[in-house]
């Protein structure tokens, strides 16, 4: 199954997403379940992430989801993960 990670930024918390980015890399690199990343932008400025996960339950997703760097430095407000159902691509 697929599943989308949707992640909203805390306000004013660009210094955060910069200082770790290089751990957060490093675990999407080693992950075997992320099909697809990146950031979320509006107006120019970064505001979140997208994450498409392959894995075999939410629970594992909400597990990948919750050992992200990014959610460890408190970077996100908000975290969605809702299944995905790919259609093109």
């Amino acid at each position: 199954m697929y599943f989308a990670v949707i992640c909203r930024d805390q306000p004013g918390a660009l210094d955060t997403r910069l200082a770790t980015r290089p751990a957060h890399l490093s675990y999407v690199a080693a992950s075997d379940i992320v099909r697809q990343a990146g950031a979320l932008v509006e107006g120019g400025q970064v505001v979140g992430s997208l994450v498409v996960l392959e894995a075999p339950s939410l629970a594992e997703a909400e597990a990948w989801a919750a050992g992200d760097p990014y959610s460890a430095a408190g970077l996100f407000a908000s975290v969605s993960i809702s299944e995905w159902r790919k259609v093109v691509g």
